[in-house]
C-alpha cells in the first residue's frame, strides 16, 4: 500500500484493481486542498500505469463515502496546484481513460456526491445517504455536479436534489438511477473490488473505447455519435485481446458475467 499527504489518502494496489481510499473519517472524510492535490495525483498514477485496469475509490470508515469539500479552507482548495486542471477536489476534470467505481458508505454528500457521480458507475451500502447538503450554506458546486448529476438521473432529478438540499437513501438513490447497486453493510467496497476484477479480466481496447463513446456522447447529435463509435471501435478491433477472445468464442467458451444483485 501507497500512503500519500500524510496519510489523507490510501491507495492499494490489487493485481490490476486500484483502491484508492478518502482517509479523514474524523471529519466523514471531507476533501481538504492536501487530499485534493493527493487524488489529482493518484488518478493521474493509475491513468499512467500500463498495469492498472479498473480505479475503484471509497472513503475510510463505515460512516462516510465523503460529506465534500472541507468548507473550513474553500481559500486552500481553490488555489493548490492542480485546482485549475483537476477541479477544487481534485478530479472534475481528469479523466483516465479506464473505468472507475465508487463505493459508497454512508454520508455521500454535496462535493462527495460528485466525485461518486465522477465515477462511472456507484456500488451504495445500505447505510448510504446522499445530498445537495451544500445548498443550507449557499455554496455552488464547482466539481461537476451540476454537469454530471442531470447526464446520471435526468434534468428533473438533478434539479430536485440541487435545489431542494433534500437526502436520500440508498434505496430511493437506485430508484432514479443515482447509484447501480444496494449491498449490505460493510459491502460496498467488496462489491466493487469484485466487479473491478471481472472488468479487468475483459480484453481493455475495446472496453475503454466503448466507454470513451459513452462518455464522449452529451453534446452530440446521433450521428456525430455513431461517427465516433465507428472510429474507436475500428482502433479497438486491432486489438490482440479481442482477436484471442474471439478464438475463445470459437472454441465455445461462455464465460459468465458477474451476478446481479438487488
Amino acid at each position: 500500500m501507497e500512503e500519500s499527504s500524510l496519510l489523507k489518502l490510501l491507495v492499494e494496489r490489487r493485481g490490476p484493481v486500484t483502491v484508492v481510499t478518502l482517509n479523514r473519517a474524523e471529519v466523514h472524510n471531507s476533501v481538504d486542498a492536501k487530499m485534493a492535490v493527493a487524488l489529482a495525483g493518484a488518478i493521474e498514477a493509475f491513468a499512467g500505469d500500463a498495469a492498472a485496469s479498473v480505479l475503484v475509490i471509497t472513503g475510510a470508515g463505515d460512516r462516510a463515502f465523503c460529506a465534500g469539500a472541507n468548507l473550513k479552507g474553500i481559500d486552500d482548495l481553490v488555489r493548490h496546484r492542480y485546482a485549475g486542471k483537476a477541479g477544487p477536489m481534485g478530479f472534475s476534470r481528469l479523466d483516465p481513460g479506464k473505468p472507475t467505481i465508487a463505493a459508497v458508505n454512508g454520508y455521500c454528500f454535496a462535493g462527495g456526491m460528485e466525485l461518486a457521480c465522477w465515477c462511472d458507475f456507484r456500488i451504495a451500502a445500505q447505510n448510504a445517504e446522499f445530498g445537495a447538503l451544500n445548498r443550507r450554506w449557499g455554496v455552488p458546486f464547482t466539481d461537476g455536479g451540476t454537469q454530471r448529476f442531470p447526464r446520471i438521473v435526468g434534468q428533473g432529478n438533478a434539479l430536485w436534489l440541487i435545489q431542494t438540499g433534500i437526502r436520500l437513501d440508498a434505496h430511493r438513490a437506485l430508484s432514479i438511477g443515482l447509484v447501480q447497486e444496494v449491498v449490505p453493510v460493510g459491502q460496498a467496497l467488496l462489491r466493487a473490488i469484485e466487479l473491478a476484477e471481472h472488468i479487468s479480466q475483459y480484453p481493455q481496447a475495446s472496453l475503454r473505447s466503448d466507454r470513451a463513446a459513452a462518455l464522449a456522447t452529451f453534446g452530440l447529435s446521433l450521428d456525430e455519435g455513431l461517427l465516433l463509435e465507428a472510429k474507436l471501435g475500428r482502433a479497438a478491433a486491432t486489438d490482440p485481446g479481442m482477436w484471442a477472445g474471439l478464438r475463445r468464442f470459437a472454441a465455445g467458451d461462455r464465460p459468465e458475467p458477474p451476478s446481479l444483485v438487488n
